[in-house]
Formats: structure tokens, C-alpha cells, sequence
């Protein structure tokens, strides 16, 4: 296989991979059925919470075996799982809208299913982008991370040009709708071997040489999840930067590219955990219970949860803002009107979404390659435009200015994901990419339980139910202006959180040097 089909394989996997996550983030359009949904079935703002909470805990929380699935099998398993749950959370979800009835577990059941099924085709496509693409890998990544972005928009906006006011078809539309693209795109998702660096012995030692990609043997679809784990190891070497190479005379494929080997090691030697010293852009492999002791780990974790978890809360109730806004600012208004003003909200939330995740992706590759600084200021940025947001959140009345909030949250989210899975690959290496992001997933779970739920309450305390039975409110900002609070607290403790965390990570990476300085003065 040349390096020009290789090159083109690799293109369309990176399509594939795209077009997967493309199903996958549609966990972020229910704000445009949610309500409707809600209306129908005589649910309160709290229960409505909970449907669309289950399908960020699905999601979330089994984010962990899903990586480990995806890491020890490879990728295309993965598709396959979350194709066949997207499609068996939606369809019952459609059922039970047309019914106009439906129990609380089992809505919710189905909701988990449709964000744990995102959960794993998602997963796939990272994992994919990543290996296809080890030199380049936060705009690898950035693409399908986008597109999982720019979900809302597309179905969303199927919904309000194919199928207004029909929220029962909307709904068939993303069990097959969903379905179908993670299908399809299974077909020409894969893993392609790519040029690397191993060590090959030499009359004045192991040196470290270039292996074209033609003298590896190509994985096929049979043996692709076999020969994963050899592949992960060569992405190692593949990634490191060549002033990093020429200093290492004896290190092999599977050794901590910024440590060198003692004087009495060879070759062959497996290297010791105290070998994996704390490089931040090339760690061999640190997942599990290895990450709990170290410091970046509690960093990323607790700024993933924050910063999601105050995202999540006007992702799932742009709905209700706007529907609030527009009752209290004028009570003429009809049901379409709203339900159009908030597919469009989600559609803003959308396209700004994916036009964070692309920059953010982009942005901190050259953060890292250029200007030599952390990818983390991509999370200081994400902090201060959510902080932002959450201050026009609490003085806007006019609904025709809500596009600010909607805009800004999107774009701030955006942010946050665009970079994240380089930081995760970065600080703990890419042999476990997909247990590790898993790891991280589960932050938001208690974040997006608190301020979901919060939102729901608050909503409910100013809500009266009408002649036809149906939970609303009228009340304008005060329906939910006290969860807004909440959240702007969050963001000022996410926006502290992530400045210590660039102060440590930059006064750790100078120890570092120094230490190694250190070690090349003794040899």
C-alpha cells in the first residue's frame, strides 16, 4: 500500500469519522422537542429536566468501559453499538409522543440510550482521528469534534424547513436519521499505518530512524484491533519532535520519550514506572488508577466538570429561556412562533458550538507548535465567554437579545471540547485516549445533575399550570434568573481554576528541564 493511498484512506476515515460524529451530538438539539415533548405528555419542568439529564448520563458516565472497549478491540465495534442504541432510544421516544403518553423510567431509559450510543460511535471517531492523524492531532480531532458541535444545527434545522410544528416525525427522523449516517459511515472508518520512528541498532548505538509507511504492513479490518496496541506504541515515537530525538541514543518504542535509559539498560528492557517521568506531550501510557496521584489529572477533571456542567444547563433549557422571554414580552404569541424561536436558539447554539470546537482544535495546535505556550488558555478563554453569557443570562428581558446568551454559550462550549481530548492525549499519552476521556466524562455528571436539576426546580417554583393542565410560566427572567447565579459563581471558580492550572503546569514543565539537565551533566 503507498504512502498516496494510505494518504487518501486516511482522508476518507477522517470523513467517516466526521460524519459519525455528525449522529452523535444530538444529545444538544432537545431543546427543540424537549418542551413540546414535555407539553404533550403533561410533564413539569423538572421532569422535562430529567429526560433530557438521562441523555447526558448516557453520555457520560460509561465513558470509562466504552474507552476500554475502544482501545482494547478498536474503533469499529464501537460504531456498530452506538448505531443500534441511537436508533432504540429514539424510535420508543417517537412512540411514546404519538401515544401521548409514557412512564417516567422508561423515557428516561430511552433518552440514556440515545446519549450512550453517541458516547460510543463518538468515542470511535476521536480514537480513529487520532491514531490517522498523530502529528496534527488537535485538528484531527478538531473535525469530528466540530461536527459532533453542529449536530443540533443539522437536524435542527431539517425540523424547521422539512417538518415545522411536527415534533412526533422530528423525532423518527433522529432514530433513522441517526441510524443511518453511523451506518453508512462504518463502512469506511478505519485505522492506516502512517510514517513513525523505532529504534534500529547501529555500529554507534540505537539510533532512532524514520520507517516509511510502505514497510508496514497494512491493518485490514481483520486484524486492525489485534495490532492496535503495536500501533499506539509507534504513535509515540511518531509524535516526538526531532530536537527530542537526536538526544536519545537508547530508547526504544515502548520508553518514555523525554527519559533516557540508565547505563545499565538495554535495549530491550521494559521500562519501569519510574521511568514515565511527567512530559506533558509524551507520555507512553498513564490511565486508570495511575492518573488519581497526579496533579493535571484533578486539574482537567474538576475544569471539564465545571465548565460542562454550566454549558449543559442553557444547552438543554435555551427552550424554556425563550419560552419565558416571549410569553412575558408578549402574550399574543403563538405556539409555532415560540417552538420556531427555539429551533432557531438551538441552531445559533449550534453553529457557534462548531465554530469553537474547529478553532479551538486548530487554535491549540498552534498555541503548542508555535507559540510554544499551554493548550490551556484555550480553557481561560472557554471560562471567560461562558462568564459572559452567564451575565447577559441575568439581565436580558427582551427575547430578541437572547441570541447573546444562546451565541456565547455555544461558542464557549465549543472551546472547551475543541482542545480537550489533545490535552487528555497530551498529559497522559494516546494508548489510552479513549479510557482516559471516558475518565473524564464522568465530571460532568455531577455538575450537569446539579445545575440541570437546580434549573428545573427554580423554573417549577414560578410556574402555574394552565385550563388545559399544562405547566407555565409567565414570568419572564424571574423564571429561571436564580440558576443563573449559580452558574456565574461556577464560571468565576472555573475562570480561577484553569489560570493556577497554566501557573503549575508551566513552573512543573521548568523542573523538568532542569532535572534533565541535571541527568545529561552526571552522564
Amino acid at each position: 500500500m503507498t504512502e498516496r493511498s494510505i494518504f487518501i484512506a486516511r482522508i476518507v476515515s477522517s470523513i467517516a469519522a466526521t460524519l459519525i460524529a455528525l449522529a452523535c451530538g444530538t444529545n444538544y438539539v432537545y431543546s427543540a422537542w424537549g418542551p413540546q415533548f414535555a407539553e404533550k405528555l403533561k410533564l413539569s419542568a423538572t421532569q422535562e429536566n430529567l429526560i433530557g439529564l438521562s441523555g447526558n448520563l448516557g453520555m457520560y458516565t460509561l465513558g470509562i468501559p466504552v474507552g476500554m472497549l475502544v482501545d482494547a478491540k478498536g474503533p469499529r465495534i464501537a460504531v456498530i453499538i452506538g448505531a443500534i442504541l441511537l436508533a432504540l432510544g429514539y424510535f420508543p421516544l417517537h412512540q411514546a409522543y404519538d401515544k401521548g403518553f409514557g412512564s417516567m423510567p422508561l423515557l428516561c431509559m430511552f433518552s440514556y440510550f440515545t446519549g450512550l450510543g453517541g458516547c460510543a460511535a463518538f468515542a470511535a471517531s476521536i480514537k480513529t482521528s487520532a491514531l490517522n492523524w498523530p502529528h496534527h492531532r488537535g485538528t484531527a480531532t478538531g473535525f469530528p469534534l466540530a461536527a459532533f458541535g453542529l449536530s443540533a444545527f443539522f437536524f435542527s434545522m431539517i425540523k424547521q424547513f422539512v417538518m415545522p410544528g411536527s415534533t412526533g416525525d422530528f423525532l423518527f427522523l433522529l432514530a433513522c436519521g441517526t441510524f443511518g449516517l453511523v451506518t453508512i459511515s462504518f463502512f469506511f472508518l478505519r485505522v492506516l499505518p502512517h510514517p513513525h520512528y523505532s529504534a534500529v541498532p547501529t555500529s554507534s548505538g540505537n539510533r532512532l530512524h524514520r520507517t516509511k509507511s510502505e514497510d508496514i504492513e497494512p491493518l485490514t479490518q481483520e486484524h486492525a484491533p489485534n495490532q492496535e496496541h503495536d500501533l499506539n506504541q509507534r504513535l509515540v515515537a511518531a509524535d516526538a519532535p526531532a530536537q527530542d530525538l537526536s538526544t536519545m541514543s537508547e530508547t526504544d518504542e515502548t520508553s518514555s520519550l523525554m527519559s533516557k535509559s540508565s547505563s545499565s539498560s538495554t535495549p530491550g528492557d521494559v521500562p519501569s514506572e519510574e521511568n514515565f517521568v511527567k512530559d506533558h506531550a509524551h507520555r507512553v501510557d498513564i490511565r486508570g488508577f495511575k492518573m488519581l496521584p497526579l496533579i493535571e489529572f484533578w486539574q482537567l477533571f474538576s475544569l471539564m466538570g465545571i465548565l460542562t456542567g454550566i454549558g449543559l444547563m442553557t444547552i438543554n433549557n435555551i427552550g424554556n429561556d425563550s419560552t419565558a422571554l416571549w410569553r412575558h414580552y408578549d402574550d399574543s404569541v403563538t405556539d409555532d412562533f415560540v417552538m420556531q424561536r427555539q429551533a432557531m436558539h438551538v441552531s445559533i447554539l449550534s453553529l457557534c458550538s462548531f465554530a469553537g470546537r474547529l478553532l479551538s482544535g486548530v487554535g491549540s495546535d498552534f498555541l503548542h507548535k508555535v507559540l510554544r505556550a499551554s493548550r490551556l488558555w484555550c480553557l481561560t478563554l472557554a471560562a471567560t465567554i461562558f462568564l459572559i453569557a452567564q451575565i447577559g443570562a441575568l439581565t436580558i428581558t427582551n427575547p430578541h437579545y437572547l441570541v447573546f446568551v444562546s451565541s456565547l454559550t455555544g461558542l464557549a462550549y465549543g472551546f472547551l471540547f475543541g482542545c480537550f481530548p489533545s490535552l487528555v492525549a497530551e498529559a497522559f499519552g494516546i494508548n489510552g485516549l479513549s479510557q482516559n476521556w471516558g475518565t473524564m466524562t464522568l465530571s460532568p455528571v455531577i455538575s450537569g445533575n446539579i445545575f440541570n436539576l437546580f434549573y428545573g426546580v427554580v423554573y417549577d417554583h414560578h410556574s402555574v399550570i394552565n385550563n388545559h393542565g399544562e405547566r407555565v410560566c409567565t414570568e419572564g427572567l424571574a423564571c429561571y434568573r436564580s440558576a443563573y447565579l449559580v452558574t456565574i459563581s461556577a464560571c468565576v471558580l472555573g475562570l480561577a481554576v484553569s489560570l493556577w492550572s497554566i501557573r503549575y503546569t508551566h513552573n512543573l514543565r521548568l523542573e523538568e528541564e532542569k532535572q534533565r539537565e541535571l541527568e545529561d551533566r552526571e552522564e
